[in-house]
Formats: structure tokens, C-alpha cells, sequence
């Protein structure tokens, strides 16, 4: 059963990662474009950095919250086989 569980959590994490390289590589490619767009029409005004700003926090704490293994998610799974315990102590 551990190693059933172990395999769901590599899995999920997995997910997460791919996530966040999809997530990146899409941010890359159209603030590229954005910038390139805002460069060829209008150079005196540089109005694509805020984009690529405002995204770019978003950005972060999508990595932050993918690539940090804190004190949250040994919280998380406590909190898990608390309540898993209560339902099997019920039935």
C-alpha cells in the first residue's frame, strides 16, 4: 500500500513539474513575442514590460509553490492521515 501511495505522490509531483515547464515555456514564448511586437511599433514606450511584470509574479509563485517542499505539505499530509484514521475508526 506505501508504495502504491509513493506512486501517487511521484505522479502528482510529476504533474506538477511538467505544470510549471508549460506554464514557463508559454510565458517565454509570448512575452518574446509582445516585447518583439513592442520593439518593431512603438519603441519609445516599452508598455510590454508590464506584462511580462505582472506575470512573471504569477510565475513565481507557481514555481514557489511547485519546487518548495516546506513545512506545508508535511502539515498537509498529517492533516491527511488524521482524517483518514477518524474515517476508518468510524466504519
Amino acid at each position: 500500500m506505501k508504495d502504491h501511495d509513493n506512486y501517487r505522490t511521484a505522479r502528482r509531483h510529476v504533474g506538477r513539474k511538467i505544470g510549471f515547464s508549460i506554464h514557463l515555456s508559454v510565458f517565454v514564448l509570448v512575452n518574446a513575442a509582445l516585447i518583439l511586437f513592442n520593439l518593431l511599433h512603438n519603441p519609445r514606450f516599452l508598455w510590454s514590460l508590464w506584462p511580462l511584470f505582472g506575470w512573471g509574479i504569477g510565475l513565481s509563485f507557481h514555481g514557489l509553490a511547485v519546487f518548495l517542499n516546506g513545512h506545508g505539505s508535511t502539515w498537509k499530509e498529517r492533516m491527511i492521515n488524521r482524517e483518514i484514521a477518524r474515517l476508518e475508526g468510524k466504519h
